[in-house]
This record gives C-alpha cells, structure tokens and sequence, in this order.
C-alpha cells in the first residue's frame, strides 16, 4: 500500500515544479499541524483548519466548497464516499487539477465542488457556482489591496455585477443539443462532465479565476499568478477623488477583449464628472491619445461604449480597423465584434454643415449603433435589428438616449508621438472650429486646462 500511495501521489506531484511542489508540501504541512484540530491525524487537516489559515481572505462559502471538492476526490477509485478529511495526496492532486491541470481535470474539481453524488450537475448549481466563484475573486483581491485602483464594490443598478459577469461566463456554455445556457427555462438542466469540459475550455475566465481565488486566498504560489493583465493599472491625473462607472469585474470584462501588449494599464483622459459636460472638452483630451476605451451611462442606468483600437482623429471620414468592438456591461454583459460588412469602426467630427457632428462607432450617419452627439448628453443606439458593423443590438434603454456620465481610458503605453499630440488642444489642429467658437461667443473651454510647454 506504501508503494501505491507514493505512486498515486508522485503522478500528480510530476505536474508542479520541485520548488513549486515544496511550496504546496509546506502549505499542507501547515495546514496539519493545526492546532485548533487536535483529533485530526497529522497526515491530513479539516474544514476548520482551511478557515483559520484563510481567514477573512474568501468567503466562507468557497472556502467549504475548496475543501468538499478536495476531500471527495478518490485516488483509489474503491471510495464509498468522501473521506473525513484532506489527506496530503488528496491536497496535492486538487491544487494539481485546479492551477496545473487541463480542461478535462479542472471540470473534474469543479463537479467535486458543486456535488457529492457523481453524475450531471444540474444548471442552476453551476450558476451558484459561478456566482460564488466571480465573488470570491472580487473580494480576495480587495482583501489583499490588489484591486490597482478600481472600486471592488457592487455598482448601483438592477442586477449587481457579480450575477451580470456570472451570467455572461455561463451563456458561453453549450448544453448537448448546441444550445445555450440562457434564460431561467435552462436552471434544471443536467449539465453532464464534457459539457463542463467544454465549457471551462472555451472560456479562460473559469481557470483564471479558480487560479486567483486559490494562490491569493491560501496565499500559495502567488509568484507563478500575473494580475497585471488581469487587472490593468487605474490612473487618474486629477488630485480630486474620481468614482468610475466602471467596477474591477467590468473591467475585468472588458480587458480581456483587448490586445494583450495593452492590457497592463488604463489612463483616464476624459471624465464627464471631472472635465464638464463638452463636446468640445471631450474631442480635446482624447484625440491622437492612442487605442482608448470609451463608456457612457445612459439615463435608464444602461452602461456600454466601444473600443477604438486607433487615436480618434477629428474628419469626416470614418476611421479605425476591425480590432474595434462595442460592448455591453449592464443589464448584460457583452462584445460586439466587425462583421466585415463595412469598415464603419469609428466617427469623430464637428465644426460640419453637411454631415453628423459628434462621436460615432458602427453603422451609418444618423444610423450608429453607438452614437455621442455634438450636443453632448444625447445620442442613439440604433439596430433594426443590429448593428451592420458590429451585429450589435441597441445598447441603450432607449434608441434615443440621454446621459450625463462618460468616460475615456487610453490603454496600455502611449507612444512620445501620442503624449506630445496629446498636448496640443483640438482646436489648435482646427482653426476653423476655433473660428466658430469665437464668432458664435462661446469661450475657448480647454485654454485653462492646457499644460504649459516646457520651453516657456
């Protein structure tokens, strides 16, 4: 039997790295040395143990489903059912399948997780699941002060981010007929091991987030975990306090989208909140700025907005490639990619007789399926019935929509060309909408927030 449990646990053990597998030997060793479990064999630790090591780092609920899930795995295949307690084997092979192991062993912890019995799960437990697993997250990483600068709490709305973000994981599912997890019509599906399998394949947010629930939350190898394109930098200039529409998991969301070299780091260039309510302000601090993400929140608490993946550029003609998408955040959660239909990406124009004044992303003019008018706080989402750009459907509650917060982050690294362009007003690079301001009265709004030059 000693030669069979060195073998067992050796064939999961081949999965880590000597100094990372010394590392998952001291946790254990710590973990059985509990004191607060003095009926506990020293070659395997309880519940009660897991929580005194974690603490306040995870919510109580997933610390009890990690441990369920480890204690019911059998390395034998003669259990009856889940032992008492984790033994050193039972550790080694669960933190194996859920930080090393392929889509196949991964699907196997999470069904230990959500069940005792063997067999489909059905859906609705999948959800709790997801649910459960999309918090601890959130709360793990504010916990341990690694939020870089965004706001882990729930955004005010009708569905709180955690169920909006759990819910668009789990619409990634296909169910054995092909068809999708949408909609409550689905909750008493039985959800079988391959479409778990399948579903933790296709969508990398499941094993990305099992990995940061466990390495921050047990506090184990925490140097193999990269957050930094996970969760991008905040910035943000003004020395005043700044609340974003955005949450870390829509953000989360929405970063994922991105091309990896500009996931690092998001820099604030234009706030409604902080730089007024101005079409002009807003064609000032964003153009020549480089690939930017831009969010609005409409009257109706609908939030969405688009990424250009280009520096916006004040013309009449349309602009960008089909690296640009629109999305969703709240109600739900979703992208919206090119169709290849046109190349309509994105629209920035004013001081014009002829053609549409303002921001626009997809579709026609007078037609986007995200539109910012010159008369900053209007605009329209238009998708009959969707968007020929982007196959996006109306993103706001309604097709004309009011709104009086936006925001616009440049992502990743600007270049010197874009900081030095970036400098210059918009109205420097347009006399004539100079011209216009000053023959119809209006003041030269972005005179008093120009950076002085360095040679004066």
């Amino acid at each position: 039997m000693g030669n069979s449990r060195s073998r067992v646990g050796q064939s999961f053990c081949s999965q880590f790295l000597p100094e990372e597998q010394a590392e998952i030997d001291r946790l254990f060793d710590a973990l059985s040395s509990d004191k607060n479990s003095p009926n506990v064999s020293s070659k395997s630790f309880s519940l009660k143990a897991l929580q005194n090591h974690v603490r306040e780092a995870l919510p109580p609920e997933m610390v009890t489903k990690l441990y369920d899930g480890m204690r019911r795995v059998d390395l034998t295949g003669k259990a009856k059912g889940p032992s008492e307690n984790v033994s050193q084997e039972q550790f080694t092979a669960s933190m194996s399948h859920l930080l090393k192991g392929n889509s196949e062993e991964k699907s196997l912890m999470i069904m230990k997780m959500i069940s005792a019995t063997e067999g489909p799960v059905k859906a609705r437990e999948v959800r709790k699941f997801t649910e459960d697993l999309v918090g601890s997250v959130v709360h793990v990483l504010s916990h341990r002060q690694e939020l870089r600068g965004w706001a882990g709490k729930e955004a005010p709305g009708p569905a709180p981010r955690v169920q909006v973000l759990a819910a668009q994981l789990l619409s990634e599912m296909k169910l054995q007929d092909g068809k999708r997890l949408l909609g409550p019509q689905w909750l008493d599906y039985d959800c079988d091991r391959a479409v778990i399998e399948d579903w933790v394949f296709r969508v990398p947010h499941v094993a990305i987030f099992l990995s940061v629930v466990i390495c921050k939350g047990f506090l184990v190898l925490c140097s193999s975990l990269d957050l930094t394109t996970l969760v991008p930098e905040r910035q943000v200039d003004q020395g005043r306090g700044f609340e974003s529409i955005l949450d870390v998991l829509s953000v989360m969301y929405i970063n994922a989208q991105l091309p990896r070299e500009q996931r690092h780091r998001w820099r604030l260039l234009f706030s409604s909140e902080l730089h007024g309510h101005s079409f002009s302000q807003l064609c000032g601090h964003i153009t020549h700025r480089g690939p930017c993400v831009a969010v609005l929140e409409d009257h109706d608490k609908h939030v969405f907005g688009g990424f250009a993946s280009c520096s916006w550029e004040v013309k009449p003609q349309f602009q960008g490639d089909n690296r640009c998408f629109l999305f969703s955040i709240c109600p739900s959660m979703a992208v919206y990619t090119h169709t290849g239909y046109n190349d309509h990406y994105m629209y920035l124009n004013h001081g014009q007789q002829t053609i549409p004044n303002g921001l626009g992303m997809g579709g026609q003019h007078n037609y986007f399926g995200l539109w910012v008018d010159v008369d900053f706080g209007k605009g329209h989402s238009r998708a009959k019935p969707t968007c020929t750009t982007y196959n996006s459907p109306q993103l706001s509650a309604q097709e004309n929509f009011q709104f009086d917060k936006m925001e616009v982050w440049a992502v990743g690294d600007p270049s010197e060309e874009q900081l030095a362009k970036g400098n210059k007003s918009i109205l420097d690079a347009d006399p004539e909408a100079q011209a216009l301001l000053e023959i119809s009265g209006h003041s030269r709004h972005s005179e008093g927030l120009r950076e002085v030059p360095d040679d004066e």
